[in-house]
């Protein structure tokens, strides 16, 4: 298993006027290759915590495991739990600051220790996963639109051929199409690499259609961990979270509640024209 997480408790601030418990005994296993979808409203503890995931943050007390071994024990090397798991995050000028693209997805595995040579291949490998060709290689990655900014982050994370990838909102602030482009690149890395993927993400949509199993953080805590088809049966609870589940399921529970026999478990909209036209009969 890629990941997993003991009774993981995270206090902001802890012993100030300002303490904040944030996450609350969260226990969670993450299987290598899977593709698992983060939801939760605002403040759910999402960030807080992938930012755990890849020891960018250590809880207040818990214990997490990544291939096996405590990434708390005294020693562990978390620069290379790092290059193992790749966190890119919700605004990508964060992770972008040299002058041009090509140098900008060097820098990874520059710090990993390769030579220019393999640091170079690394580079070009990895522009190419995320869709950008060498017309961009000298752009400044300041000059580029909000999707392409995300494509040079994935790529410098790729770059240090992680077998876990974060990903943090990757597609906030996009139009449908660069959501679309962005979210089918990370499929394919997911399908192509075996590449376990956890993808935090607003969109009920988007989680529904390419992810194999969904957490929903809740006021720090971990209130469901199962299939999208499962979580979404819940609808009524999600809303109560400040949640919802993906358009479709209200259509097919409206169509259930007039005496339509629809499979409530629908969650996408290739599955509701598949069912609807099942029952036409066609």
């Amino acid at each position: 298993m890629a990941i997993k997480a003991e009774h993981i408790n995270y206090i902001y601030g802890k012993g100030t006027a300002f303490e904040q418990h944030a996450l609350k005994d969260v226990n969670l296993e993450i299987q290598d290759g899977e593709f698992v979808g983060l939801i939760g409203h605002t403040g759910s503890g999402k960030s807080t915590l992938i930012q755990h995931l890849n020891g960018l943050l250590r809880a207040t007390d818990g214990k997490l495991y990544y291939n096996g071994s405590n990434i708390y024990n005294d020693g562990y090397d978390l620069r290379a739990l790092r290059s193992h798991v790749g966190l890119v995050f919700q605004y990508p000028e964060h992770q972008l600051f040299e002058i041009d693209v090509f140098t900008d997805v060097c820098f990874g595995p520059k710090n990993q220790g390769l030579n220019k040579e393999e640091t170079a291949k690394r580079a070009r490998e990895a522009l190419t996963m995320v869709g950008l060709d060498e017309s961009y290689y000298k752009r400044s990655p300041f000059e580029l639109s909000g999707g392409q900014k995300r494509r040079v982050a994935i790529a410098g994370v790729l770059a240090m051929n992680p077998d876990v990838l974060i990903l943090d909102e990757p597609t906030a602030g996009l139009d449908p199409k660069g959501r679309d482009e962005i979210l089918d690149q990370i499929k394919r890395l997911h399908e192509e690499r075996n590449m376990t993927i956890i993808l935090v993400s607003h969109s009920m949509e988007d989680v529904a259609r390419y992810v194999d199993r969904i957490l929903v953080m809740n006021h720090g805590e971990k209130v469901f961990d199962d299939t999208p088809k499962e979580v979404f049966q819940h609808y009524k609870e999600l809303e109560a979270m400040g949640l919802a589940a993906p358009a479709i399921t209200y259509v097919v529970q409206t169509l259930k509640s007039h005496g339509v026999p629809i499979d409530t478990s629908i969650t996408t909209i290739e599955e509701a024209r598949d069912e609807i036209l099942k029952l036409l009969g066609k």
